[in-house]
């Protein structure tokens, strides 16, 4: 039997190599690895123009939305402040496009931080753009700090790594009101959503967290083996 064919969307950047400085399609490698350790085969799929996202969905077994650059609040309703990175509209047109095409054809998809906020707005749903102003600490926002999360148990999540979890993502975004079809699975112990789920999907999986760089590959190996079936 053939590996699954799993796309993982990329940045499109500025790079230098050698003497080299040119526009480049960048992932970090370890999508891929985790991809490749778990049978599937990873493609990236750059950021270009939306015209041929049907026909890309329909190449595919499964989708990564990797994470990167907080989503522009703008596309969520909420207004850009001090703090707001500088958005990456070419990037945040083409995922929720992507988003919203890979639901419509129950791809297996898999969110990762970022790409859980794209899955979320691409679904109608908004987000907190400044979460340390709302839960009044800056705990999720610590570099290399691990903490705590429940899972729900009958969850596809739960089911793949159990009941709970110690994570490490430093995020300043995060879910407020869920998109249609989304449903909460995973929370912190300030009850900020650390894992959705599309209702009715094969494997519609979104995680606050970034399982590719765990030694504990059994959510990518979830989404292979959805892909497989």
């Amino acid at each position: 039997m053939s590996r699954p064919l799993i796309g993982i969307t990329a940045y499109l950047e500025a790079a230098r190599w050698g003497t080299w400085v040119r526009e480049a399609v960048l992932s970090p490698p370890a999508y891929a690895r985790a991809v490749e350790k778990a049978g599937g085969v990873p493609v990236l799929l750059p950021p270009l123009g939306i015209a041929g996202i049907d026909d890309c969905v329909r190449g595919l077994s499964g989708l990564i939305l990797a994470g990167g650059a907080e989503l522009d609040p703008t596309l969520y309703g909420a207004a850009r402040d001090d703090r707001s990175e500088e958005p990456q509209p070419h990037r945040d047109r083409f995922e929720l496009a992507l988003a919203r095409a890979a639901v419509a054809a129950d791809l297996p998809l898999l969110a990762v931080a970022r790409g859980m906020h794209v899955l979320n707005v691409a679904q109608g749903g908004s987000l907190i753009p400044d979460l340390p102003a709302v839960v009044d600490h800056d705990r999720h926002e610590e570099s290399g700090r691990a903490h705590a999360i429940q899972i729900s148990v009958s969850s596809k999540l739960g089911k793949a790594i159990g009941d709970h979890a110690e994570v490490t993502a430093p995020h300043r975004q995060a879910v407020k009101r869920l998109g249609t079809g989304l449903l909460a699975v995973a929370w912190a112990d300030d009850q900020i959503v650390e894992g959705v789920e599309l209702q009715g999907h094969r494997f519609g999986v979104g995680v606050q967290w970034h399982p590719e760089r765990e030694s504990d590959n059994r959510l990518i190996e979830a989404l292979v083996e959805a892909c497989a079936h």
